[in-house]
């Protein structure tokens, strides 16, 4: 497998790593040293927020590998996320300088608006009223991307991007965007494959970065019973025939598609596990069987905010 078919071409001419390790849901005390291992193993994707609670320590493990020589911060790609209640433009350089002093970076390799709905500003990143209800604020996010675009201009960030915006949205950005986002990071597994939002996006020069790319089995709101995608008979028929892990199959699944794949482990032989993609390459015939499974099944559905006005997935098609 060459190297090149490892790195997705940006639309600004930047490569990403195709694969990369997530840190959501990563607790702080474990993700210091899942980063670490990630790098010795070959990772030099990162994907991070700041919402997510841990990236000082996800700065500590990638400093100390800059320092013992490992890496350079040049062979690293670092991904944040502008987090809600940043969403005023006064307050988007102030959001990424947040996360490059916790991450102990001078610049991002990409940074995403995380979500289209502004909360209210704030320090409480889920700002609630006395019923318990989000308090949002009325930031149009098209005057949050213009924002973004300065942080690109300062070189506070190499790239700039979207996630979890449907495809409407997307076109709004389009339609002022000086800069245009290089991705759009969303919710993409076999149960909810995003072919329509990827053909769009793809239309449109936008590469797609899955999240949850295993279908998330450790959410903490999984009902019992719930379909688990390492358990689909068409997933672990296809890990026989390939002499892989249903886990790879699923990661090479998105890879094979040509979208950017972030799955999430603290555990060192999963996370090496996870990268042990690149001596197989699925048929389009075995594409489609996966892609069969495809149900708009959403398993990460922000239930909170789901009013707002902004909300990506009420009453939009893709």
């Amino acid at each position: 497998m060459s190297q090149k078919s490892q790195f997705v071409k940006f639309n600004n001419g930047l490569l990403c790593p195709i694969l990369g390790l997530g840190t959501w849901q990563s607790k702080p005390g474990e993700v210091y040293q899942a980063v670490c291992d990630a790098i010795d193993i070959g990772y030099r994707h990162i994907d991070c927020a700041h919402l997510y609670g841990n990236e000082k320590e996800v700065g500590k493990a990638i400093q100390d590998k800059i320092l013992s020589g490992v890496v350079k911060r040049e062979d690293l790609f670092i991904t944040s996320k502008l987090w809600n209640t940043y969403h005023r433009p006064d307050l988007v350089e102030k959001a990424v300088n947040i996360s490059l002093t916790d991450l102990g970076l001078e610049y991002l390799d990409l940074y995403l608006i995380h979500w289209p709905m502004a909360y209210k500003e704030g320090n409480d990143p889920f700002p609630t009223n006395a019923d318990g209800k989000v308090i949002y604020s009325d930031v149009d996010y098209i005057d949050t991307w213009k924002a973004m675009e300065k942080l690109v201009d300062i070189g506070l960030t190499k790239s700039i991007g979207l996630s979890n915006f449907n495809s409407i949205q997307i076109e709004r950005v389009l339609n002022v965007a000086r800069i245009k986002p290089v991705t759009n990071q969303v919710e993409c597994h076999p149960y909810l494959s995003q072919q329509k939002l990827f053909d769009f996006c793809k239309a449109r020069e936008i590469t797609l970065t899955a999240y949850s790319p295993l279908g998330s089995p450790k959410r903490p709101w999984a009902k019992p019973g719930e379909p688990n995608l390492l358990e689909e008979p068409k997933i672990q028929s296809l890990a026989t025939k390939y002499k892989k892990s249903p886990v790879q199959i699923l990661i090479r699944y998105a890879i094979d598609r040509g979208i950017i794949v972030i799955p999430k482990s603290v555990n060192k032989s999963r996370i090496a596990n996870n990268f042990n993609v690149w001596d197989f390459k699925l048929s389009k015939e075995d594409i489609q069987i996966i892609s069969s499974l495809d149900c708009n099944g959403r398993l990460i559905p922000q239930a909170e905010g789901r009013e707002h006005k902004d909300h990506p997935f009420v009453n939009v098609e893709f």
